[in-house]
């Protein structure tokens, strides 16, 4: 099991605009999309890396996972038939940093990611992330009506810790629904 070292503010710093590799598979029951890498998770070269992030957590509690992963045991997640992928690629110290025109192109991307792996579903955490990226201005958390040719559309919060407004068990609760939706077909 292989810890993360803590970044230095000087490499932080130097993480701006960098990317993180998606973890993608044929075939995948769920692509769990972030907003976009955060600076931590640039520099160490994993997803949802930072402290606080409650994403881990959240999967292993609402049934996804067997136990809670860390963060640098992301590439177990394939065997699982999960995947990680960003709307916008490029980290940021915030997403309020990422303008509407970075958002229409992540579409872009996604949609491109999706035709060539196909998901059954793709769960975009941050509804926010999803009205831009989508052009739903009055999307809800859980399963939308459209798709990306067969690929399910559901929206999750998003699981930094900087979101205040859901803790971990709405979160696990919120995972959960679609973990079952994923199961029952």
């Amino acid at each position: 099991m292989k810890t993360l070292h803590r970044p230095t503010k000087d490499e932080l710093f130097a993480a701006t605009d960098r990317t993180v590799p998606d973890l993608l598979a044929p075939g995948m029951r769920v692509l769990f999309c972030g907003i976009n890498p955060s600076l931590y998770s640039a520099v160490v070269g994993v997803h949802f890396a930072r402290p606080g992030n409650r994403f881990w957590p959240a999967m292993h509690l609402s049934g996804f996972t067997p136990r809670r992963l860390l963060p640098s045991e992301q590439g177990e997640l394939k065997a699982l038939g999960l995947g990680i992928t960003n709307v916008v690629d490029r980290a940021t110290v915030s997403a309020d940093l990422l303008d509407a025109s970075e958002y229409v192109t992540g579409r872009k991307s996604l949609e491109h990611k999706v035709k060539r792996y196909r998901p059954a579903f793709l769960a975009v955490l941050g509804l926010g992330a999803y009205r831009g990226a989508f052009a739903r201005p009055k999307a809800r958390f859980g399963r939308q009506e459209e798709t990306l040719g067969d690929t399910r559309l559901w929206v999750l919060p998003n699981p930094s810790g900087l979101n205040a407004s859901y803790q971990l068990p709405d979160l696990a609760r919120l995972f959960g629904e679609l973990r079952r939706a994923v199961d029952g077909g």
